[in-house]
């Protein structure tokens, strides 16, 4: 994949990406630790009330990470795991659908975890879904209403006055988490 001077390029079970801007640049090399995770049923994911409201979606979690960071000419040798998503779709989502909440996340114990809601204009789940696989390999795929994303902070944006939320208490079939973005904005 290439979008102007970045790239992602794979070759059988491992990638490469480069990134490069004017303060800085991200080459990585990622390696497959685990087979590739179907969400979904064998694959495909509901996204919405509707049957064909889907999408055909796989994931590569835990992907052995190792690289270069490049800050202001400065190099910085980085290690860590990844997470690799693939999904398509030929169906526009639900009309009621005006928001998406997503994690991906790599657990500490090598397990694997997904979860997401899609949000009506009052905030509500008109969706939701995602999957666990523990480290040994069992998935265990999540049904409508075993995910809660409830807001417990939320920021508003100067530019739009847009009210988004930006930190969570998850709760799935595999656990409850509390997910924090990085950055407001």
């Amino acid at each position: 994949i290439r979008l102007r001077d970045w790239s992602l390029e794979s070759k059988g079970s491992r990638y490469t990406a480069n990134l490069v801007s004017n303060d800085f640049a991200i080459r990585l090399q990622f390696s497959e630790t685990q087979p590739v995770l179907l969400q979904g049923k064998q694959g495909l994911s509901r996204k919405g009330p509707e049957e064909k409201q889907a999408s055909y979606y796989y994931s590569q979690p835990q992907l052995a990470t190792t690289g270069m960071l490049q800050v202001r000419g400065q190099n910085f040798d980085v290690t860590g795991k990844a997470w690799l998503d693939h999904e398509w779709s030929q169906e526009l989502l639900h009309k009621a659908a005006t928001g998406w909440d997503w994690i991906g996340m790599n657990l500490d114990d090598g397990s694997a975890l997904t979860a997401f809601r899609l949000r009506d204009k009052a905030g509500d789940a008109l969706w939701d879904g995602g999957s666990f696989r523990a480290a040994k390999g069992d998935v265990y795929v999540f049904i409508r209403g075993e995910v809660i994303f409830k807001p417990t902070r939320l920021w508003k944006s100067p530019l739009t006055q847009t009210t988004y939320p930006v930190e969570w208490m998850v709760r799935t079939p595999a656990d409850f988490y509390t997910v924090k973005a990085v950055i407001d904005n």
